[in-house]
């Protein structure tokens, strides 16, 4: 995709206002990942993992809360930019009077500690190019002690250490280190900023080039492993590679996205720390790896979650730290402004702490589908699934927080029950299909009771479909997994009332929104403001539209949400039609897993499958 120096700040290094979220793309080592602006600004980077603070936090916040920019001085006239082929190796090309330069941005696949490898190389003319680099510990707050040593800049505070490897003169300026310089065509300029423990010394030259082809050849070799022929084909590649980039690789646990507090309302408070790892997504991560015959990161992922949720089932949390780690607490950073003054910029997640019965289901769910598969049980995994089916025969009838997390009390939420039910039929399942032991007609007898309980109280008796909670009226989009998850078939009348029903009420230009967040001058889930169309329901009612025989509608929904990607296909967790942009964490697993399912169902559907 070409952009023109018009359309965001470009204008040599004076303007940094904040870009769209869109104007971002990912790199990343399976441990952390970075955010790389559009104008050569890396404005987002925890190091070293996922979740720990960041060092470049211009992203919620201003310049002086830590970036990382490399770009023309000059005024930039247009931007290309793309992934190599079947790789996370970012390349942009920055176009200007003078010449055209290119930025070679990537981090290393690895096993110890986090680097950022950026090389400028000159494609025509002379480009004078600057560098600026400010780095700031701790989420913007940490000022570190800088000083040269051994040929590299290092910078040191608390447990934090950085190492800059250029060949290129820098200097001080200020809070800034600064480096000028020239770049004639063919000639290459490395810079590689590393991190490691301050009490530790490590050797901080780096072979660019090398790392460049190294890591290049990791991503493509990954690539090739997928079994995927159909259309669409590079839309679900760059999804498993945004989806591979957000797996921690030490444990398996995929975060839900590299970011905290983008917000799903510019200049709203609906922000929140997505960088943790949902049992809900298990099921649905699990489908897409399988399908694309990435068996051994669905081998993981399911070792990540028999891990996590191993222990007292009345314990089970929504929501783990990268390793399977359960304090997360919630903090609000008030020296940090937020994106685009959407204040408070938050750090760990209070809704791992709800009660959402749903996860039982998604946990004995996504443990069957890896039976399925053929993916041999965990020795512990059939006693962990006993565990939690006692605890929701035992608990299915209490009201809970639900899927998308309210914080407005709690209410007896339809897919709540609907996944109870789940949980026992896998469990019947298990008995059934595997010869596992259990008091299979107990369980059948009580999975009859819920779904007569969820047919007779989740049903609008005026318009004969699901609502979002019993005896209620409203709708929610989670309703639309009633099918996919196997409750009831798509062609069942209550089925295909609540889907015409969530198209007329929640949806707009193919859109859907979770749920109506406002009810007149009240707030239906206890938050204020309002907040996009949730991506990922979006791929549901896809979902819904292939198994109800809807074919071509389900195709040009399809191709409409692939056309909310970013110039580099990234999708993040929600959509405004109102200004035409991205909102919400990014980039968002659940909306890429969302497009390799789809894109898998359509394939079989259409006969398109190669």
């Amino acid at each position: 995709m070409t952009k023109k120096g018009s359309e965001f700040p470009l204008s040599g290094f004076k303007d940094l206002s904040p870009l769209k979220i869109e104007d971002y793309a990912l790199i990343g080592d399976t441990h952390t990942a970075a955010l790389v602006g559009i104008n050569g600004s890396i404005d987002w980077l925890c190091l070293p993992r996922f979740d720990s603070g960041a060092c470049f936090a211009a992203l919620l916040g201003k310049g002086d809360n830590g970036y990382w920019r490399l770009a023309p001085e000059a005024e930039v006239i247009e931007v290309k930019r793309r992934y190599r082929p079947n790789s996370l190796v970012l390349e942009t090309d920055f176009v200007t009077e003078k010449g055209t330069v290119r930025v070679t941005d990537l981090m290393p696949h690895r096993s110890e500690n986090a680097s950022i490898v950026r090389i400028v190389q000159g494609i025509t003319g002379e480009v004078k190019m600057r560098m600026e680099l400010c780095v700031r510990f701790d989420y913007g707050w940490i000022v570190p002690w800088t000083f040269q040593e051994g040929g590299h800049l290092h910078g040191i505070a608390g447990p934090d250490s950085i190492c800059l490897d250029t060949p290129i003169d820098t200097h001080g300026d200020h809070s800034l280190t600064i480096a000028e310089f020239n770049v004639t065509e063919e000639m290459k300029v490395p810079f590689t900023l590393s991190w490691h423990p301050q009490f530790e010394d490590v050797d901080c030259a780096v072979d660019a080039e090398a790392a460049i082809d190294a890591t290049d050849l990791w991503w493509r070799t990954w690539s090739a492993k997928c079994t995927y022929q159909g259309p669409y084909r590079d839309a679900v590649m760059r999804s498993l590679i945004t989806l591979k980039a957000l797996t921690y690789h030490p444990t398996g646990g995929m975060v839900a996205a590299a970011t905290t507090s983008l917000p799903e309302q510019l200049g709203g408070s609906r922000n929140w720390d997505y960088r943790y790892c949902w049992l809900r997504d298990a099921t649905f991560t699990l489908e897409a790896l399988l399908r694309a015959g990435y068996r051994e990161e669905a081998l993981s992922w399911r070792d990540w979650l028999v891990r996590a949720a191993a222990g007292d089932p009345r314990q089970l949390q929504i929501m783990y730290g990268l390793a399977g780690e359960r304090r997360l607490a919630e903090l609000e950073l008030d020296w940090l402004e937020g994106y685009e003054l959407s204040a408070p910029v938050r750090i760990g997640n209070a809704a791992s702490d709800q009660l959402q019965l749903d996860v039982y289901g998604e946990v004995m769910d996504s443990l069957h589908r890896a039976r399925l598969s053929g993916i041999e049980p965990d020795e512990t995994a059939w006693a962990l699934q006993r565990a939690l089916v006692e605890y929701v025969c035992e608990h299915w009838q209490e009201p809970d927080e639900g899927i998308w997390e309210v914080r407005s009390g709690r209410r007896h939420f339809t897919y709540s029950k609907v996944m109870a039910w789940v949980a026992i039929d896998r469990a019947v399942q298990a008995v059934e299909i595997f010869g596992l032991d259990g008091p299979v007609e107990h369980w059948r007898n009580l999975r009859n009771q819920i779904s007569n309980e969820i047919c007779e109280r989740a049903v609008d008796s005026k318009r004969g479909c699901f609502v979002q909670s019993y005896d209620s009226n409203e709708l929610d989009a989670s309703l639309l997994l009633i099918p996919i998850v196997g409750f009831l078939p798509a062609t069942d009348e209550r089925v295909l009332r609540t889907t015409d029903a969530i198209q007329k009420e929640l949806c707009e230009d193919g859109l859907v929104m979770r749920y109506q967040t406002c009810d007149d001058d009240d707030t239906a889930d206890g938050l204020p403001g309002e907040e996009g169309y949730f991506i990922a329901c979006s791929f549901w009612l896809i979902d819904n539209l292939v198994l109800a025989g809807r074919d071509d509608e389900a195709r040009n929904l399809f191709e409409r949400v692939l056309d909310l990607r970013n110039d580099v296909g990234l999708l993040s967790e929600e959509y405004s039609l109102v200004s035409s942009r991205m909102l919400g964490n990014f980039p968002q697993s659940f909306s890429h897993v969302g497009v390799v399912n789809s894109a898998f169902k359509l394939a079989h559907v259409l006969g398109l499958e190669d």
